[in-house]
């Protein structure tokens, strides 16, 4: 029996150039391409070489001039400011293109960066899509970053416009952008000609002349532009790497393949026509926001949901459920945190229940790896299919997916299955050998990447060598860890960084924490190595308690060291782990756990601009007092 997924896969390695040709045709261009695959300057290789399109032209303009100008491209809803609204194709053209006028009338040609720093609100996508508009290269900076953060990143992109907003709205109360921004911009050598602040009504900036200017003011008094031809291998954006300290790392997305892949993923992997409903709670600061909330949704003509809120608290853990429920969602995208904090707060999947879930026909997870329990909580409690998928900042789009617009294959939690068509993913030994089934080692794809991955990293080809191609020639490495089953099934453990060698033994923190969210008290938990003096590194477990749990401390150490015991083995070594109340992590919702390892090992650090809360590192620092393991490092450094 045929399986067409793996059919499309070998079609995709086995002829690039008759594979991407043909999906090229679910873009508009003004020029055909003349080269699919340019490999002339490897490792440098470009797509659909000679092309010319305008992804604004494909994610808005086509819809409209196809008759399609009253459909909704987006639903607007903001439950910490009590704001919903939806805009139409149409209306998204007519505030695009006055956008991209304003633009155009101080000087903004193709070529030119814009950062754009502003909240979860349509102008940013408005923001976005006016920049493609003019050829102009976006960088969304996420809102209510650092001015130090902010302020590298205009350094280092040099704008000549930056697009910000007055405020944010965040479940805590209101974060003013506008100061964060004029400190960014007093810290910064770089010194933008004008920037374009939209006032929100909960907080009023005050503006600077000449530099700073009204966006409604402006907007409306702009003409309507068109949008300009760029070549398919132009930048369409940069997009900084969260966590980077020191010079920033900008990786680089062109125009023709970035289109081209994710109009391909919408249909495929998410089972996306024109005119349904996807929803990707994330953040267009993000990754996933650039991809799945602005422009691959828009892309193919569907509805895109924009949410200014949090998985639980604004108001409740059920917000997902009901929203998902009143846009009739038909695929929704999330990361594991979020599912993790929603079953914390609704382990019996109350909130579920009171919502109709009918319209909705998968969950999406990735962001980070997504322990089995998690999953397994969410299709029980869904009844739908949760599709755990892998991919990263760099690639764009997912590396390893179930199609669920091709055919389904079987799910197995703990694996984002097997690797999309276009990727040629392998697992190879620190000697750049493929190691065998079910055999851990650093997990790399085969080159030429496919269409819509980074090309380079801004201003900087060396860097990006130096990053991801040099240590297996001819390979990407992607920096994680894991292994294949027999079936061609893929498991991402951790990032290579997260792998410990316990007495010699390399151990993965994602099979950690794997066997602790199966106890039946835990939420989520993260394991870090820690310094040894015996060992080199023992593991260290940190977990949160689902609420409502009555358990000592002491039970709850003797239960998960016997469950890592009875599932991984003495060789773990694994006796120090502690409940917490909340772990550290990004925006993104990634555990920090490089920066809780340099505080157990009392290293000194910086918290990462990106990070929620950082009153969590105190918890951490706390438990590893309580533990006596902080204790006995404090006395070692004496």
């Amino acid at each position: 029996m045929t399986d067409p997924g793996l059919a499309l896969y070998k079609m995709s390695l086995d002829d690039k150039n008759a594979f991407w040709g043909e999906c090229a045709k679910l873009i508009d261009w003004y020029q055909p391409w003349e080269t699919v695959l340019d490999e002339s300057n490897k490792p440098f290789y470009r797509w659909f070489s000679q092309g010319k399109l305008n992804t604004c032209f494909n994610a808005v303009d086509r819809h409209v001039n196809n008759g399609r100008g009253e459909q909704l491209a987006i639903r607007y809803f903001s439950p910490v400011t009590d704001t919903e609204y939806a805009v139409t194709y149409a209306e998204l053209q007519a505030q695009v293109s006055r956008l991209a006028g304003y633009m155009q009338s101080i000087g903004v040609t193709k070529g030119d960066r814009v950062v754009i720093y502003m909240p979860m609100i349509p102008e940013t996508v408005y923001a976005m899509l006016a920049c493609a508009r003019l050829g102009a290269i976006h960088s969304v900076v996420f809102g209510g970053f650092a001015a130090n953060e902010l302020a590298t990143r205009i350094n280092d992109a040099k704008p000549k416009l930056v697009l910000s907003a007055s405020c944010g709205v965040e479940p805590s109360g209101v974060v003013p952008y506008k100061p964060l921004l004029d400190k960014a911009l007093q810290q910064s050598e770089h010194q933008p000609s004008n920037c374009l602040i939209l006032q929100r009504s909960q907080y009023q900036a005050e503006l600077q002349q000449p530099r700073d200017h009204d966006w409604q003011q402006s907007v409306c008094q702009a003409p309507a532009v068109d949008c300009v031809a760029v070549e398919a291998t132009d930048p369409l954006y940069i997009l900084y790497t969260s966590g980077t300290t020191g010079q920033p790392k900008g990786v680089v997305r062109d125009n023709g393949g970035h289109a081209v892949a994710l109009a391909w993923s919408m249909k495929h992997i998410y089972d996306i026509q024109a005119g349904d409903t996807f929803w990707a709670a994330s953040d267009v600061g993000w990754v996933v926001g650039h991809s799945y909330i602005v422009y691959a949704p828009l892309l193919v003509g569907a509805t895109t949901v924009l949410y200014e809120g949090k998985p639980v608290g604004t108001p409740d853990p059920g917000v997902f459920w009901k929203t998902i429920e009143r846009y009739q969602v038909k695929s929704f995208f999330t990361a594991p945190t979020a599912i993790r904090a929603i079953k914390r707060e609704d382990p019996n999947g109350e909130f579920v229940a009171k919502a109709d879930l009918t319209c909705l026909n998968s969950l999406f997870l990735a962001g980070e790896r997504c322990d089995p329990d998690t999953l397994n909580w969410a299709s029980e409690k869904l009844g739908k299919p949760v599709i755990d998928h892998w991919w990263q900042t760099e690639t764009g789009w997912p590396v390893a997916a179930n199609l669920m617009g091709v055919e389904q294959i079987t799910i197995k939690p703990g694996s984002p299955a097997r690797a999309v068509p276009g990727y040629q993913v392998e697992v190879l030994d620190e000697f750049g050998e493929q190691v065998s089934a079910g055999q851990s080692g650093n997990v790399a794809i085969k080159l030429p990447l496919p269409p819509g991955t980074l090309t380079t990293l801004w201003q900087n080809d060396k860097r990006y060598v130096d990053s991801y191609l040099s240590m297996y020639p001819g390979y990407y490495l992607t920096g994680d860890a894991g292994y294949m089953d027999e079936d061609g099934y893929l498991y991402i453990m951790s990032r290579i960084d997260d792998i410990i060698n316990v007495a010699g033994h390399r151990l993965s923190t994602g099979r950690f924490e794997e066997v602790l969210c199966q106890h039946a008290a835990v939420a989520e938990a993260a394991v870090i190595g820690v310094d040894d003096n015996l060992k080199g590194q023992v593991p260290l477990g940190l977990v949160v308690l689902k609420n409502g749990v009555d358990i000592s401390e002491d039970q709850l150490h003797k239960e998960l060291v016997a469950l890592v015991r009875q599932e991984i083995g003495p060789v773990a070594a694994f006796k120090l782990v502690s409940a917490v109340q909340k772990l550290p992590k990004t925006r993104s919702g990634k555990i920090l756990r490089g920066t809780m390892r340099k505080i157990a090992d009392n290293k000194d650090f910086t918290p990462p601009a990106t990070i929620e809360d950082p009153q969590t590192l105190d918890l951490v620092r706390s438990a590893l007092t309580r533990m006596g393991y902080a204790d006995a490092l404090l006395k070692q450094h004496a």
